[in-house]
């Protein structure tokens, strides 16, 4: 057992996270897209800037790519056309290629991307009728391995980078057609209007990445979504929890789903190297923790697993002295997946202890099953798809070659 009076400053954290440095795009190009604005302000001066127009620039810049959306030089009409030549001549401004989108019946919107090296990531859009979420991923593949989790069957292969976090909002709202038209009133309802760090890969195994992509996402003169609008996932990475509160403030979440260390490990099997107890006091120390900014514990209801009545007297036992709301989440079951979803009357008796001893407790309605919205589904399937195909035009071209 982990003592959870321990410092965790020097904890290790996972030895096989990959951070690949990135091969500059187009002849050497750098892209502007994911710096943080003292990042930019360095590339712009280094790129010929005079320092005393670098703040003026950046500000200009940054206005055009993150309030308008705007990816070509040219159209950056407030610049004198030799200095927009001269960001053409050293800059791109790209984000991830959308390879495929679909959308659910219920208006769930599922995008796999297609990042530097070949690689490809999930990106998810719930619409509601109070918000619009936007599930995005950190990492290609994950390295946890939660059992009931269909990401957690792909390797991980590397961390994103702060430009492609960033892009994926840019490329939802692309989608969504949500750029703002200069001139034209401005629209009040946001289509994204949440992001929820959810998707592949553990935010917090890519810290650094995750942290000035958001930096960028909450600036007020662009994207502008504030820290209460953006919620964090992690499944209990303890050394760099504290960090999220002081270096991006955002909401935080955990992907909780056990009340027991035995069950936990095999679930979560992150809980090995950090125990429920470890997890909860750092956990209780969260700053700025209060009715209004509540942890989410995220908990997934597994049939026969961790559904039981005693497993919910055992949460509201855990969960005391945090302030905190529990997201019950019907399993979304994938082919081949070794659990089944826990039955209505059961997830409602397990909401209901919960409820009554004062937290809330909303019950998550699964979204966009018709379009393998669990993440991680629409990737494998386009995988096996391609395979498939690979195989089916190798089997051909050897009956041709036989033939002949």
């Amino acid at each position: 057992m982990t003592d959870a009076t321990a410092p965790q400053t020097s904890a290790p954290i996972t030895q096989d996270v990959l951070t690949l440095p990135r091969k500059l795009a187009q002849g050497g190009k750098l892209n502007l897209v994911g710096m943080t604005r003292d990042q930019m302000r360095a590339a712009l001066i280094a790129a010929g800037t005079p320092e005393k127009q670098a703040k003026m620039r950046v500000g200009q810049v940054w206005q055009w790519v993150y309030h308008w959306g705007v990816r070509d030089f040219d159209r950056m009409t407030n610049l004198a056309k030799d200095y927009r030549a001269l960001l053409a001549e050293h800059f791109v401004l790209e984000v991830p290629q959308v390879v495929t989108r679909q959308i659910s019946t219920d208006g769930t919107r599922k995008y796999l991307v297609r990042i530097d090296g070949g690689h490809e990531v999930e990106v998810v859009y719930i619409p509601e009728t109070d918000r619009g979420t936007l599930c995005i991923s950190s990492q290609v593949g994950c390295t946890l391995t939660c059992s009931f989790c269909h990401t957690g069957t792909q390797k991980l292969v590397r961390n994103l980078t702060a430009a492609e976090i960033v892009g994926q909002v840019m490329l939802a709202r692309d989608d969504l057609d949500e750029w703002p038209v200069p001139g034209a009133p401005k629209e009040e309802v946001r289509l994204v209007s949440n992001i929820v760090l959810m998707g592949m890969g553990e935010p917090l195994y890519n810290f650094e990445n995750v942290r000035d992509a958001m930096k960028v996402v909450m600036d007020n003169e662009g994207i502008a979504l504030g820290r209460r609008r953006i919620t964090l996932s992690t499944s209990g990475v303890v050394p760099e929890i504290a960090r999220t509160a002081t270096e991006i403030g955002c909401l935080l979440a955990v992907s909780f789903h056990a009340t027991t260390d035995a069950v936990r490990d095999v679930l979560v099997p992150i809980n090995k190297k950090w125990n429920i107890e470890t997890l909860l006091a750092a956990l209780k120390d969260y700053p700025n923790l209060s009715n209004s900014e509540r942890i989410t514990f995220e908990y997934v209801m597994l049939d026969g697993v961790n559904d039981t009545k005693e497993d919910a007297h055992r949460l509201v036992k855990l969960l005391e002295g945090i302030p905190a709301k529990v997201n019950l989440i019907p399993f979304n079951e994938w082919p081949g997946a070794p659990y089944k979803r826990s039955s209505g009357n059961r997830i409602h008796a397990f909401a209901d202890i919960l409820y009554h001893a004062g937290f809330a407790t909303p019950i998550r309605t699964p979204r966009g099953e018709d379009i393998m919205a669990a993440c991680g589904q629409l990737k494998s399937a386009t995988e096996k798809q391609r395979k498939s195909a690979q195989k089916s035009k190798a089997a051909s071209a050897e009956a041709t070659v036989n033939q002949a």
